[in-house]
């Protein structure tokens, strides 16, 4: 008689929810993360976006500091102009 041929693998990729708990955020904030480029890496499969556990865990430990003089910090899940940038509104003349 053959025996099961089940295997528990753990999970490698997370949904945007699941990634969201692993962090500690809620959904709309980790989807806000990913429209401004300020969160953590994804992959698209197919239309599917996942996260890998090791992406996750990468950049939640960008955020890690030692006193609040660190400057490496994660941005808010907002718009952030590029360097630069932020002067060229004003008027020319």
């Amino acid at each position: 008689m053959a025996e099961s041929a089940t295997v528990h693998v753990p999970p490698r990729f997370l949904r945007t929810p699941e990634a969201a708990r692993f962090l500690g955020l809620s959904g709309r904030t980790l989807e806000k993360h990913r429209t401004y480029g300020t969160g953590p890496a994804f992959k698209k499969l197919g239309g599917r976006v996942v996260y890998a556990i090791a992406d996750l865990q990468a950049w939640a430990n960008r955020g890690t500091k030692n006193s609040t003089a660190d400057t490496d910090t994660i941005l808010p899940a907002k718009r952030h102009e590029p360097a630069g940038a932020a002067r060229s509104h004003a008027p020319q003349r």
